[in-house]
């Protein structure tokens, strides 16, 4: 066996380190602390609840995204200290400890340097998400359903609190569709690499005959709109209807005309809430998502305008980003990034770290090659 080499492992994890340093320029987050914790501290904040729930979500995030940060630093000293005193004293428990840490440190360093790449304009966002069944019959809202537990337990994993907003149930199971909110500071920017359209290959359990079937199923991923984006909705631009919440084979919830559907009449975009049993609240979930929706939908209008006036009109995502094959072979494969695995069990268990990942760090270089072009 090869003898450990400390020293480059300890090169590559302080070299890393500084890019993550360089990144996140601690100066620059104290200074920001300290100017939120001054807004904080400020009596009159909770006048503002919306405005108030902003500010100390922000100082909580650059809090913890500080103290990581340092607490890194001084993980890094401690096991160059521990390495160099095993050296001089000869304690090869010591050493041993000193290479076993700086290994679990190259694994942190890679999940921090993840966390520095999250620079987009909304990545700090908490998100709504989206899920739609495609062409594949009942097989496609099955499918959808997949994907939302998939979800739900990524969330679950990393005590990201969830909120299911609306959902229309299929005909003969599953889900056409279903909306959930991830209440989670850059939720947005980890799952924004999910949106794109997702493949199902496999023994349809649904056919008598055993047949391959393949479904698609769309993922939606927008941030959560802030009462800073200003985005003007006059009531002649939407209709408001409402109806009966309903749960799986159209059980009603209630018996009241609580759930909201809001058409945006210039657009036609179209959001339904039922989640809540008012029909005040429900409305106000659903005007905050037609804002975000809106909001998503200005952005990209003026990127494609930009795109055009460049002569550069190609999509930088495909239609079909994910393919999750279970027949003849089992195989997660994401087509942007190449990243695959063969555990398609574990990751419709929530095990989609790696896919986040590999998608934030392809999302990244292509932003910087945007920026070199």
């Amino acid at each position: 066996m090869a003898e450990f080499d400390f020293p480059s492992e300890l090169s590559a994890a302080e070299l890393t380190f500084k890019t993550i340093s360089d990144a996140v320029d601690p100066t620059k987050l104290s200074a920001s602390i300290k100017d939120l914790e001054k807004q904080a501290s400020d009596p009159n904040l909770w006048n503002d609840q919306d405005h108030a729930q902003e500010v100390t979500t922000k100082l909580s995030s650059a809090q913890a995204q500080l103290k990581r940060v340092t607490a890194m630093k001084q993980r890094i000293d401690d096991c160059k200290t521990l390495e160099q005193l095993g050296r001089e004293l000869d304690d090869a428990d010591s050493i041993q400890q000193s290479h076993e840490q700086i290994v679990k440190i190259r694994h942190d360093l890679a999940d921090l340097e993840i966390n520095t790449l999250l620079d987009g304009e909304y990545d700090e966002r908490q998100a709504v998400v989206t899920i739609r069944s495609g062409a594949g019959g009942v097989d496609a809202t099955d499918f959808a359903h997949m994907l939302l537990r998939m979800y739900l337990r990524w969330a679950e994993r990393h005590q990201y609190k969830t909120k299911i907003l609306d959902t229309s149930y299929g005909d003969e199971g599953g889900i056409k569709s279903v909306t959930f909110q991830v209440n989670e500071p850059y939720a947005y920017g980890k799952l924004s690499v999910e949106g794109g359209t997702h493949r199902l290959v496999r023994i349809s359990p649904f056919d008598n005959q055993s047949r391959r079937q393949t479904s698609f199923a769309a993922v939606e991923v927008i941030p959560l709109v802030a009462t800073s984006d200003h985005i003007d909705i006059p009531d002649k631009d939407i209709r408001v209807d409402t109806f009966q919440a309903h749960g799986p084979g159209g059980q009603g919830v209630n018996t009241t005309y609580s759930a909201v559907r809001i058409t945006h009449l210039p657009t036609g975009l179209v959001v339904s809430m039922q989640d809540q049993r008012s029909q005040i609240q429900n409305r106000a979930a659903a005007m905050q998502v037609l804002e975000s929706r809106l909001l998503v939908r200005k952005r990209e209008e003026e990127r494609k305008k930009r795109k055009e006036i460049a002569g550069d009109i190609k999509a930088s995502w495909g239609d079909q980003m994910r393919s999750y094959v279970l027949h003849p072979y089992q195989m997660v494969k994401d087509l942007r990034t190449g990243y695959q695995t063969s555990n398609t069990a574990a990751v419709f268990d929530g095990d989609i770290d790696g896919f986040i990942d590999a998608g934030i760090r392809w999302r990244h270089q292509q932003r910087e090659q945007k920026k070199e072009a």
